[in-house]
């Protein structure tokens, strides 16, 4: 009797004890799951922006067109390319959803929407620059929700007119270009209005400044997917010199 009235509270203590311990285990050993899970979630994020990062840079080496640096100030240069050969197409609409469109219908012939079915090489830099043309429905100005559109890819240059295929889509034209300069900035981040509107502005700028002679409507011209990091993004606005 005496025994068992010193064993029991010796025993409960213990077993006070003992669950404090296994109760103290598992919420370390939880921490230590947490920790290692976070470890595993950073490091995957870490791994899908670096694969994000290389995959829109390994994109944006394909072929481009051929230029000579004619002279250089900052960011901005004056570049003298070499003749080529463009697929074209006009949409209308806002910047934006232009060059989505025209994007989807010239990818469409080099992927093989061509007489030939052949797939031609990707290129950069994807090529958008407002129409000159007026609709007929609006002589005076351009449509109020954004204008006509050219969106242009470059071919590669083993290709010649005779040897391109002729796209199934009447939209889709393939037009000579001869060796022209341009006066252009180069430029990182988004390909949207707020990005893209100050560096034009800033070309215009140098281009009254240096009181250079040019020719059509500014081009903007967009090295890399979508899905690029935007501070790795290659993007440019270009001025035709006369």
């Amino acid at each position: 009797m005496l025994l068992k009235q010193f064993t029991e509270p010796v025993d409960i203590v213990r077993f006070h004890g003992l669950c404090k311990a296994l109760f103290l285990a598992t919420l370390f050993s939880i921490m230590k799951a947490r920790h290692f899970i976070r470890k595993i979630v950073w490091g995957v994020f870490a791994v899908t922006i670096i694969l994000a990062a290389l995959s829109g840079s390994i994109m944006s080496q394909v072929a481009q067109p051929k230029c000579k640096i004619i002279s250089a100030q900052g960011k901005i240069e004056i570049r003298e390319y070499a003749p080529l050969i463009v697929a074209e197409v006009e949409v209308s609409g806002e910047r934006g959803k232009a060059i989505n469109d025209g994007f989807r219908l010239i990818a469409g012939y080099i992927f093989g929407g061509n007489v030939a079915t052949n797939k031609i090489a990707m290129t950069a830099p994807v090529i958008q620059q407002r129409s000159e043309k007026i609709a007929m429905t609006a002589p005076v100005k351009q449509q109020a929700d954004g204008g006509v559109w050219k969106v242009r890819f470059v071919m590669p240059d083993s290709y010649s007119l005779n040897t391109l295929p002729k796209p199934n889509d009447d939209r889709v034209k393939l037009i000579p270009v001869p060796s022209k300069r341009f006066v252009v900035i180069r430029f990182s981040g988004s390909q949207t209005d707020r990005n893209v509107k100050p560096h034009e502005k800033k070309l215009l700028e140098y281009v009254k400044e240096q009181k250079l002679m040019t020719v059509g409507e500014p081009i903007f011209a967009f090295y890399n997917p979508p899905w690029t990091l935007p501070f790795l993004k290659h993007n440019e606005v270009m001025i035709e010199l006369n």
